[in-house]
């Protein structure tokens, strides 16, 4: 069964407009369409209709997010492993949201929501696909290749995992234990992509959100992202620096509704048989954050 990748997420954020503009000139995404109250924005390397969908709502988070599958046929099949999970699916007629067609939701053990779908409308991109240049003119702001993946925080890691592992058919590339290697504390899961990963799931509060990533070109494009950050005034939460897991380069930052987004790049290449990296957890410092070697306290607690 085809779960390809991480393809939309959909966030609450208190003021649409101050939202939308922040998104397309701060992050850089462009503006594809709306409907229903809500703001449809795809990155410029991106085919599909969009990736980020924006609601105005009382309180800022994550709505819920979705995977795109490689086959219609693949919904019906992965309708019935979530339902012998023991998870309840709804579907999602064609049509309810923007250039989309049917999809399956389902409640997580955590509380988040996510969706399967496979039809969309294809857009493409700006440099199209006969002899094209690497970027097209015109981009604005950090300007990242696509939406890449979400971090999310819950209590049952483990059953969570297994969900994604058994039902998904997903890999675990890292995964963080507590020291005795008795619990699950972590996991950080891709699909048959290549990606260091699509979805992360960390100890914490059900339904929480803690950030949204966007994948940059290099390391220097992660620099440059800061530079655009503070020169927008926006509140940055980590400075450029390396992960230890996934081994990528990354700068976290607040949108203006409190959500974090991350600028990521680099780490490595995942296959089928990628075994599965472990970190303990008097060693979660220097996983995360590679140089510093320590946590701080809004990257812990500040979730929406």
């Amino acid at each position: 069964m085809g779960i390809m990748r991480i393809g939309r997420a959909e966030l609450k954020v208190l003021d649409l407009e101050k939202s939308v503009e922040y998104y397309t000139n701060v992050i850089g995404l462009d503006e594809v369409g709306r409907y229903d109250g809500k703001v449809y924005l795809k990155a410029w390397d991106e085919w599909d209709h969009h990736s980020l969908i924006l609601q105005e709502a009382q309180s800022s988070g994550l709505d819920h997010f979705a995977f795109k599958v490689e086959n219609a046929e693949d919904l019906e099949k992965l309708e019935k492993k979530i339902e012998l999970f023991g998870c309840t699916t709804k579907r999602i007629s064609n049509g309810t949201r923007l250039g989309e067609g049917e999809a399956i939701r389902c409640e997580l053990p955590t509380g988040h929501i996510v969706e399967l779908y496979h039809e969309i409308e294809k857009v493409g991109t700006k440099v199209g696909v006969v002899n094209p240049h690497p970027w097209p003119d015109g981009l604005r702001g950090i300007a990242p290749h696509r939406l890449d993946h979400l971090a999310l925080t819950g209590d049952d890691i483990e059953t969570v995992t297994r969900f994604f592992t058994e039902v998904m058919d997903m890999f675990i590339s890292e995964k963080i234990t507590t020291i005795d290697g008795e619990e699950m504390v972590g996991s950080f899961m891709y699909a048959r992509n290549g990606k260091a990963h699509d979805i992360a799931f960390i100890k914490g509060p059900d339904k929480k959100l803690h950030h949204a990533a966007f994948y940059v070109d290099n390391w220097y494009d992660v620099l440059k992202a800061a530079d655009i950050l503070t020169r927008n005034d926006i509140t940055i939460d980590v400075t450029p620096t390396r992960h230890g897991i996934t081994r990528g380069e990354t700068t976290y930052f607040f949108d203006p509704s409190g959500n974090r987004n991350e600028a990521f790049t680099s780490g490595y290449i995942t296959y089928a048989d990628f075994p599965t990296i472990t970190w303990t957890e008097d060693k979660i410092g220097q996983g995360i954050f590679y140089h510093r070697r320590e946590l701080s306290e809004s990257f812990v607690k500040a979730l929406t």
